[in-house]
């Protein structure tokens, strides 16, 4: 996965800012969101981000797989993505 050639990232304290050159509109990620996009850009599949996620917070498999899910395709509607 990777960001459209015209979605600004911008990283901050608390996660990350995508910006949609497109339509100015702003999606701001939170730490757990920011590591889906991380491992997902950086060549990780779906299995990869569950094992983080349950590695790095206090979350099981079940919910960590259906909220990553649920940010992807939030983020390909969106048209912030190409899978």
């Amino acid at each position: 996965m990777r960001l459209r050639a015209d979605v600004s990232l911008v990283e901050t304290d608390y996660g990350k800012i995508l910006l949609d050159g497109r339509t100015g509109k702003y999606w701001e990620l939170n730490p757990t969101g920011s590591l889906v996009l991380d491992e997902l850009m950086s060549g990780g599949d779906l299995d990869a981000v569950i094992t983080r996620l349950t590695a790095e917070f206090e979350v099981g498999a079940e919910r960590a797989r259906s909220d990553a899910e649920a940010l992807v395709a939030a983020l390909a509607e969106a048209g912030l993505v190409d899978r």
